[in-house]
């Protein structure tokens, strides 16, 4: 990381990126997301499951949009590099595949920048999810994606940190008019459980980032418009399409929902593609 990048942080306010960075492992953080990732390892144990079973589903939806011939991509709210990025999936389906990772965050900036520093195909840039015409006219956007050609967009549990008022159907609809018949959109996203949990983990995210929303099925559903959803549909991310990639953990394939934890039980996921 560098001094003008350091300066440019502030550490006196949490960052989500650096809050998942810690949920998993990671290294790249400050007290202050410590302080919020410690409410959910101390106060709602077993939460840090929905982390993982986030991570894990992303890494095998990367790899099925790339078996469908997609060889570009765009990660919404990427957060900081770990292990198996979007960019390393799918550029073992296809080493020429080229990826854009974008996040708010600076560290993200730096730390990818350092990442990627001998991949021209890869490229991370600061930008706010919600302001999407900035994103397209983005330079290093313009140079990756050929928007005549299929792209991958990627929103892993972004859409449910923002609110009903910022329209995030609207969002992933302005970037479905711009890509051609081919492309495929992938969410992730909280989903409601109707329980106690959920109001504390809700509770916990809104108090912290001042945004934040776990919505049901249908509302999820919702935020792929007319799209073609596709098989298995909307399914809780550790049951989605379970065939174990490369240095996955296998311990949960196949079995009943009865089986997950509560935690495991509060993140969705599904796969569209544009007709």
């Amino acid at each position: 990381m560098t001094d003008s990048t350091t300066t440019r942080v502030d550490q006196s306010r949490p960052s989500i990126a650096r809050v998942y960075d810690y949920l998993l492992g990671g290294k790249d953080n400050y007290a202050v997301d410590r302080e919020i990732g410690d409410f959910f390892i101390k106060d709602l144990p077993g939460s840090v499951a929905i982390a993982f079973a986030n991570r894990q589903a992303l890494i095998r939806a990367v790899g099925h949009i790339a078996v469908d011939g997609v060889r570009q991509f765009i990660d919404f709210g990427s957060g900081l590099p770990t292990a198996d990025n979007v960019h390393q999936v799918a550029q073992r389906r296809d080493p020429g595949a080229r990826v854009v990772y974008v996040d708010n965050d600076p560290i993200v900036l730096a730390h990818g920048r350092a990442l990627l520093a001998t991949d021209d195909n890869t490229t991370v840039i600061t930008a706010d999810l919600r302001e999407p015409e900035e994103i397209f006219a983005h330079p290093e956007v313009r140079r990756l994606i050929d928007f005549d050609q299929p792209v991958g967009l990627v929103f892993s549990a972004i859409l449910h940190h923002l609110n009903d008022d910022e329209r995030p159907a609207d969002l992933v609809r302005w970037w479905v008019d711009r890509v051609p018949a081919g492309s495929e959109v992938y969410i992730s996203h909280f989903q409601s459980g109707h329980n106690e949990e959920t109001r504390l983990a809700e509770q916990k995210l809104q108090g912290s980032f001042g945004r934040g929303r776990w919505r049901n099925d249908d509302e999820i559903l919702a935020l792929f418009g007319d799209l073609e959803v596709l098989a298995p549909g909307l399914e809780l991310c550790t049951l989605w399409r379970p065939a174990p990639g490369p240095g996955e953990d296998v311990t949960k394939i196949g079995v009943d929902i009865r089986e997950l934890t509560v935690w495991e039980q509060l993140i969705s996921c599904a796969l569209a593609r544009k007709s």
